[in-house]
């Protein structure tokens, strides 16, 4: 018997294309957590962001345990030493080493970040949730607050809270920036539950007799979410440029404590004297870590709105 491999082949290619549907091959629907993680990873901004804040997290709280270094006692015969084998990035004008301290600044600037973000979306969750499902005189009346508080220079309100209760730890920081940084959380999560109390799962709810608290805890605030996380990484940038500014005007963490802007302003004194090592560094770390959580920020944005999913 001779086989013909031809036919064989012939045979096979018919096969396969009776099996293949017509207009390609057809797949199964993803889910929507598999849409949200495939949109985010395939933006090569959103996965570099996530990197740097992932090496900031580890650089900061892990790292001073590996370089250990003096953080608290002076040294000023070692002021202004270069970058060498003993100090990576030299040493400052009291004497402290550059690299450890610029550690210890980003443990302040993630913390407060991190807080300061937390108590701003809290706020603004339950005021925006409770304008929005409530509406006319209570909407309006919270909503005029939020219009007049945002008239004010956010940047003048803290500086005046900060120095009137000495705002110089880390707790006292994050909420002075939290407490005045919830505004635009609150519109936001507004004009959500605006479009959420149409929907029909609201009525059934209503119809069964749900409380308002029950309506904003069990249905608002949970389908809400989306535009809330992506407001958290706003905020957690908006917060470390404060502290940063506060910092740099003499208002941020005081001794023994440090911050990134603190560290700015007293290094520019000294950068025409040739010390740049205690200038670019921190500057550099402090551009990076603002960016990366923007571009967190703008894929999270991109993530959770449908329309702009890749299908």
């Amino acid at each position: 018997m001779t086989i013909n491999i031809g036919e064989i082949g012939e045979e096979l290619s018919t096969l396969e294309l009776a099996e293949t549907p017509e207009g390609g091959q057809v797949q199964g629907p993803r889910s929507g957590w598999r849409l949200a993680l495939a949109t985010f990873v395939g933006n090569k901004l959103a996965v570099v962001g996530a990197g740097i804040v992932i090496f900031f997290i580890l650089f900061s709280f892990v790292g001073p345990h590996i370089y250990v270094t003096n953080q608290t006692y002076t040294n000023p015969i070692a002021a202004f030493q270069a970058p060498s084998a003993k100090h990576l990035l030299g040493t400052d004008p009291a004497g402290f080493d550059e690299l450890g301290r610029i550690m210890k600044g980003g443990q302040a600037a993630l913390e407060i970040g991190f807080l300061s973000a937390l108590i701003a979306t809290v706020i603004g969750t339950l005021v925006g949730s409770v304008a929005g499902l409530v509406g006319g005189v209570v909407d309006g009346l919270l909503m005029r607050l939020v219009d007049v508080m945002l008239s004010i220079p956010l940047l003048f309100v803290i500086l005046i809270v900060s120095a009137r209760f000495h705002g110089t730890s880390v707790v006292n920081l994050s909420l002075i920036i939290g407490v005045f940084s919830w505004l635009v959380s609150a519109r936001l999560v507004r004009g959500e539950v605006l479009s959420l109390r149409e929907r029909d799962f609201v009525f059934a709810s209503q119809t069964m007799g749900a409380t308002r608290r029950h309506l904003i805890f069990k249905h608002l605030i949970p389908n809400a979410l989306g535009v809330v996380i992506v407001n958290i990484t706003f905020q957690v940038a908006d917060a470390i440029n404060l502290l940063a500014i506060l910092g740099f005007l003499g208002f941020g963490l005081q001794y023994p404590a440090v911050d990134w802007g603190d560290m700015l302003s007293q290094a520019l004194t000294w950068l025409q004297d040739g010390y740049w090592w205690t200038v670019y560094p921190v500057g550099i770390c402090l551009v990076l870590v603002v960016m990366a959580f923007n571009f967190i920020g703008d894929a999270l944005r991109d993530t959770v709105d449908v329309r702009l999913r890749r299908r």
